[in-house]
């Protein structure tokens, strides 16, 4: 959940929580802890309901539409149908991607100035000339 935050973020959302709500900080978290636990229970008990109502053992991620389609509607032939022209097209598609990939290794590998430490020689023998300043756009314009 808090994946793409930092410490630094995390310290100043907790100095924020720690401005706003004041001495108020441990009651609301402990009331904020309260009602995920209830949250959970009420989940808990709706999919035991359910289940029994069902007559099948069903947990709280199969109550997503795709994956209740998934294991409840379809036979593992009727997946298979419908996963089959696709994976063809993924197949031919991972391949080709593979072997660009394969090709700008090759290139890359060939242009690597820094695998033998030297710079390549010219036709004449020489070493090559530093390339030509590129112009920037403020020269341009």
């Amino acid at each position: 959940m808090l994946d793409n935050l930092n410490w630094w973020e995390i310290g100043a959302l907790l100095l924020l929580a720690l401005l706003i709500f004041g001495d108020r900080l441990p009651v609301v978290i402990n009331d904020g802890l309260r009602m995920v636990r209830n949250l959970r229970n009420m989940a808990r008990n709706a999919t035991g309901d359910l289940s029994r109502e069902l007559g099948t053992d069903i947990q709280l991620e199969d109550l997503h539409p795709k994956a209740f389609i998934r294991k409840h509607l379809l036979t593992e032939e009727d997946e298979q149908a419908i996963r089959k022209p696709l994976q063809s097209v993924y197949d031919n598609l991972r391949s080709d991607v593979t072997g660009v990939h394969n090709e700008l290794k090759d290139v890359a590998n060939a242009a690597d100035l820094r695998g033998n430490g030297t710079r390549p020689a010219t036709a004449t023998g020489g070493t090559a000339p530093a390339p030509a300043p590129r112009p920037s756009y403020d020269d341009a314009t």
